[in-house]
């Protein structure tokens, strides 16, 4: 039997659009791995906003949450993340008001300060084509004085539902920004270090180093993304990888699209300094057999040593996927909840 490790495992979905699937195909997979996650002990279950990208289905963010939490019992269900500067922040006040109003006590709701989009898209959006993300602090603290204004202050707009509901707000970032504000407001951050592995460790010291203590948090809780695809043979894992690296690798080039199924050899579509860039962001990546992730999982924990970890694997095949999830549920030593 595997030792745990001692700190809990989340999943991050992106609602992944097959080249032959439809959104509608991408739904019901989140739906069967939040119940499958569910069963085998996963903590949370978040969902990122993207735009006007064709292999991922999760833009109306705050849909697909209520529907995942709509669909299980126990796990917690949250955005990973919401970009704030794309939305109002009453909007969102009622949004996750409703949320947790539905599913009490099961909801989270982590920012990022990204625009998810390029900017047509932003355009599309309505957002202040003149931002670059500073403004971020401002509209946090908006959107946090909706859930709990002041007692002394009159409000004449207020967030029904929302207001005096404890949501629990999470900032998410890939650089130190995120990092520094979330520290000194004394929130849980979590970092993308799934896509910016450069930036992992000074963005934790820098969180660590800023935090204060708040009614929300009394000391430093950091989670990390991690790449992981896990099958029964390291061979396979390397086979099913390659889905995940044809997306990196068409994000690259400008063109992102549909998650493609895995190939023999990928060295017959990349350049070799596409290459070296795809294996500096697979830093903290993990891709093998039930011993392999296991042995990584304590590698990063032993040099991080955050207090969760946050899977996603763009595996091609739904059914490969659901056995990724279960062979890093075992490697971790997780035990799986009862119905």
């Amino acid at each position: 039997m595997t030792d745990s490790i001692k700190v809990p495992l989340s999943v991050l979905d992106l609602a992944s659009v097959t080249d032959v699937g439809t959104p509608a195909d991408a739904f019901r997979n989140t739906l069967d791995l939040a119940r499958h996650a569910e069963r085998l002990g996963y903590n949370r279950y978040w969902l990122a906003e993207h735009h006007n990208m064709a292999g991922i289905a999760s833009s109306a963010t705050s849909v697909v949450i209520g529907y995942v939490a709509g669909g299980t019992k126990r796990i917690r269900v949250g955005s990973g993340g919401i970009m704030l500067p794309n939305h109002s922040p009453l909007v969102i006040a009622e949004q996750f008001g409703t949320l947790e109003s539905m599913y009490p006590g099961r909801i989270d709701l982590g920012l990022g300060r990204a625009p998810g989009s390029d900017q047509t898209t932003a355009r599309a959006l309505r957002r202040d084509l003149a931002s670059n993300g500073q403004e971020f602090p401002e509209l946090l603290a908006e959107l946090r004085a909706y859930f709990h204004p002041p007692a002394d202050a009159f409000r004449p707009v207020r967030a029904t539902p929302g207001e005096g509901l404890d949501v629990p707000i999470w900032l998410l970032g890939s650089s130190g920004f995120s990092a520094k504000l979330a520290g000194e407001l004394g929130l849980p951050f979590s970092f993308a270090s799934h896509f910016a592995p450069e930036y992992l460790m000074p963005a934790i010291h820098l969180y660590r180093s800023s935090f204060r203590p708040s009614e929300a948090l009394a000391k430093p809780y950091v989670m990390i993304g991690i790449n992981i695809v896990a099958a029964d043979t390291d061979e396979e894992a390397s086979f099913l990888s390659t889905s995940q690296q044809q997306q990196f690798l068409s994000l690259i080039r400008g063109r992102p699209g549909k998650l493609k199924p895995p190939i023999d050899n990928m060295d017959e579509l990349w350049m070799s300094h596409e290459r070296d860039a795809l294996q500096s962001k697979f830093k903290y990546a993990i891709t093998g057999n039930k011993a392999t992730v296991a042995a990584r999982l304590r590698e990063i924990l032993s040099e991080t040593m955050v207090d969760e970890l946050i899977v996603t694997s763009q595996i091609y095949d739904h059914a490969a996927r659901l056995r990724s999830y279960e062979i890093v549920a075992e490697a971790a030593g997780l035990e799986g909840s009862a119905d």
